[in-house]
């Protein structure tokens, strides 16, 4: 009689087979939890801003995002709809009465400015800004962005940190913690704010949270050099240079007896870094030796003071690339001025406004990609345009503007692993909402990340007993767009 017959031998069978299953599940559980297993990168205290390698090999060491606050209006820049024109003046089909962020719509609005074809793409562009439309054949459009909040601040925050909520590091603080930098005589994360001012949410966009503090960015722009980094006349270099060796010497065997200190280390790395600095900073902010034909491409010395305030942080932006810095932030439009003033919160007077606005962005960042391609740096360089988000298709009732739409809009990718000259994802004919290939910002971050050869799945930091990451728990890398 066969073992296997006998109500003993079935039993021990059983067991030993169940015993096999649970171990092959074990073991599947352990390789799972090992492929995914957070990779936290090692930081040495005396050197935090030291480069460190990737997960894997990038596309991209360097990344510029530019970020124009107040929400640019996708279907006036980017985002062509052929039925939006047709069906101008009429209400939105499907809705009976629309009500966004402040109050009832009325009907859809056309495109207010002319849409054309550019480059050999074809790819159709508003004439409020024609010279970045020229660039279209190197552009990737996400057309089909998605942002979790309605309000400037929450959205503000969520594009450069992830989060709506304040309190977690920007993207720029996440690379510069995963990475390092190759520029030792620069800061690692530099923020360019407008000249007019900064955005809703300011420092949150470059603050740090709770990564260690050396991470979080740097702010200074071409008219606001960094602070207090010139010698006193009164102090010769040879007795400033010895005094800062004895510094460091102080601060390094004191940092030696609290290693887990991220606070002081980050200050000791600070103020050698502004050692380093006081010469690099300055000369970095110093255009004398960019010729004529840079200065008149960017518009450096345009009448219009605001266009070429912009113009020289554009250049700023691609002089510190230039020199090492990892990831630069630089923003277009401040708060400080009000609604629709010196930003693209364009509620009322849309007509009136964004003529002026994109006459401020649209040569200088022209330019900066003309630049950056044509001294083969966007080998290497991401860009990244954002807004935090779009803007409806309909006119708000009883005004001459757009309301807030986080419901779909368009960002769009430059340079490194990017795939030039394409369009993904689209809004519906209206471009009112995204509805192929929907993606959210955590998608936009993973893709970024990713080009930097960083898993945005494993890239974390333990704060307050969970593994946070940029990209929450959520986010994909879009593969499609990569080249």
């Amino acid at each position: 009689m066969n073992d296997f017959t006998t109500r003993r031998g079935f039993f021990g069978q059983a067991a030993t087979g169940l015993s096999g299953i649970a171990l092959a599940s074990l073991l599947a559980e352990e390789a799972h939890a090992a492929k995914h297993a957070p990779l936290r990168p090692t930081i040495q205290p005396e050197a935090p801003l030291a480069a460190r390698p990737p997960h894997f090999a990038p596309r991209a060491k360097q990344v510029l995002v530019v970020f124009c606050s107040g929400a640019v209006s996708h279907v006036d820049t980017f985002d062509y709809k052929p039925e939006l024109v047709k069906r101008d003046g009429q209400p939105l089909p499907g809705v009976d009465k629309l009500v966004t962020f402040q109050g009832e719509n009325g009907n859809l609005t056309a495109p207010l400015w002319k849409f054309r074809p550019r480059g050999k793409s074809g790819k159709m562009t508003s004439d409020l800004l024609p010279m970045i439309g020229e660039h279209a054949d190197d552009i990737c459009f996400l057309h089909s962005l998605t942002a979790k909040s309605n309000t400037h601040g929450p959205a503000e925050n969520q594009m450069s940190t992830g989060f709506t909520l304040d309190g977690f590091p920007g993207m720029g603080a996440w690379v510069t913690y995963a990475l390092g930098t190759e520029c030792s005589d620069l800061p690692a994360f530099v923020a360019v704010p407008d000249p007019r001012g900064v955005p809703q949410v300011g420092p949150n966009h470059w603050n740090s949270a709770f990564l260690p503090a050396v991470f979080q960015g740097t702010a200074f722009n071409a008219d606001k050099p960094i602070a207090n980094l010139t010698r006193p006349a009164s102090l010769s270099a040879d007795t400033d240079r010895a005094t800062r060796d004895f510094l460091q010497a102080l601060n390094r065997r004191q940092l030696a007896t609290r290693p887990q200190d991220t606070d002081l280390a980050a200050r000791i790395a600070a103020y050698e870094l502004a050692g380093r600095m006081q010469l690099r900073a300055a000369e970095v902010s110093d255009f004398a030796d960019e010729t004529m034909a840079t200065r008149t491409l960017y518009g450096l010395d345009d009448a219009n003071k605001t266009k070429a305030g912009f113009a020289r942080n554009c250049l700023l932006a691609r002089r510190l690339l230039e020199r090492g810095v990892r990831f630069v932030q630089l923003f277009n439009g401040s708060y400080a001025m009000g609604e629709g003033v010196g930003n693209w919160d364009g509620h009322k007077k849309i007509v009136d406004q964004y003529p002026g606005h994109a006459e401020v962005l649209d040569q200088p960042l022209a330019a900066l990609l003309t630049d950056l391609k044509r001294r083969g740096m966007m080998e290497e360089t991401l860009v990244v345009w954002v807004t935090e988000f779009g803007r409806m298709p309909t006119f708000q009732k009883g005004a001459n503007g757009r309301d807030h739409n986080p419901a779909g809009f368009t960002a769009w990718l430059s340079g490194a692993g990017v795939k030039p000259g394409m369009s993904y994802g689209a809004t519906d004919e209206f471009g009112h909402r995204a509805v192929e290939n929907v993606l959210t910002l955590y998608d936009l971050h993973a893709t970024v990340l990713h080009l930097l050869g960083l898993d945005h799945e494993r890239l974390s930091f333990y704060h307050n007993g969970i593994e946070r990451r940029l990209t929450d728990v959520h986010g994909r890398v879009i593969r499609e767009v990569l080249a």
